[in-house]
């Protein structure tokens, strides 16, 4: 979908951005009027795709484990059924049908069948198709239940103690500060932890 280093220059966009739940998880409340039918929908099956969705998203490399070692499934599960209102409950709870059903009209097959470059050019197409639907969006309109997937999967990721130790640079305990660090090409983002 997207190579590492960008997803990495893109989650600092996303993370100061507008994150949907974000802000009921922030605050620590529960959002008014979620549905408790929202929680139901993540069977074990339902989680484990999420899982192949998002590793699919930021797959495993050599030199950083991908979204499926930070058990992107279970972290979308608790930020949707604890922190989205009903009406994000609802669009997100359309993902998994929806890329399902769209695996099945292009190769035959669910999404869980397909091989990775096939996994790989269905992504790319819904993440077009979501950033077509989220370009003409107005104030209140629900996003592409494609971008809430993307969303999660970059927040859970690098926000896990597996993404931000091994998928970002780490330094546990700081040393002194060095505002003029040198960059090389290719050279991994600092955790900001």
């Amino acid at each position: 979908m997207m190579n590492r280093r960008d997803a990495i220059a893109r989650v600092g966009l996303i993370m100061g951005g507008t994150v949907v739940g974000a802000e009921a998880f922030l605050s620590g409340c529960a959002p008014s009027g979620g549905s408790a039918a929202a929680a139901t929908t993540f069977t074990p099956a339902v989680v484990a795709m999420l899982d192949e969705v998002g590793e699919t998203i930021l797959p495993t490399t050599a030199k950083s484990p991908g979204a499926k070692a930070a058990k992107i499934g279970e972290f979308m599960k608790v930020i949707v059924t604890d922190c989205y209102d009903k009406a994000d409950q609802e669009v997100f709870a359309t993902a998994v049908p929806s890329i399902n059903a769209l695996a099945s009209e292009t190769y035959g097959k669910p999404f869980m069948d397909l091989a990775g470059d096939e996994r790989h050019a269905l992504l790319v197409t819904l993440d077009q198709s979501a950033r077509d639907h989220d370009g003409g969006l107005e104030d209140g309109d629900p996003a592409h239940y494609f971008t809430l997937v993307k969303q999660l999967t970059l927040w859970g990721f690098f926000t896990s103690e597996v993404g931000s130790t091994e998928g970002l640079r780490y330094l546990p305990v700081p040393g002194k500060y060095d505002g003029c660090t040198e960059y090389e090409d290719g050279d991994r983002a600092w955790a900001a932890i």
